[in-house]
């Protein structure tokens, strides 16, 4: 069987406004809009524009459901669309303190999503055709992931 290689892409890092909607029949469901952000990597580097959204449950297990929606433009204005799925979990006492907005070593917990891309940019037109993963973090500063192209 072969091996499973990765390739840093980029680290995205973002900035938004998050309304928590209440306890559901799935979970606490919170809902954020992005207001910022920006992404750099050897291939490529621009920002976040703003408008993308995502959308998180937290199910009764303490496990993050989370789906992100955003848009990138590049620093020579190509757009990406780029869209994610993925879980967020650790100990207890780990996420009260994340939810406190409190800074917690990204080792602590599990934080990890699987991009996706769209773009009909002749540059970035080999995003339409890989597969990624990444790795988040949360702190006090700043939401940021850590985005690796699977070769």
């Amino acid at each position: 069987m072969a091996e499973i290689k990765t390739e840093f892409l980029f680290t995205l890092a973002l900035e938004f406004d998050m309304l928590v909607v209440g306890d559901t029949p799935r979970g606490i469901r919170r809902v954020s809009r992005h207001t910022a952000g920006s992404f750099e990597g050897p291939k490529l580097k621009g920002t976040v524009l703003p408008g993308g959204g995502t959308w998180t449950i937290v199910r009764d297990d303490g496990v993050w459901e989370l789906e992100v929606r955003i848009t990138l433009e590049t620093v020579d204005k190509q757009h990406i669309y780029m869209h994610w799925k993925g879980l967020r979990h650790g100990p207890k006492d780990v996420m009260e303190r994340l939810d406190r907005g409190e800074d917690v070593d990204p080792s602590t917990y599990y934080f990890r999503v699987t991009p996706t891309f769209e773009t009909s940019s002749e540059t970035y037109g080999w995003l339409n055709r890989i597969c990624a993963i990444a790795t988040g973090a949360r702190n006090a500063n700043a939401r940021t992931l850590d985005v690796f192209q699977v070769l």
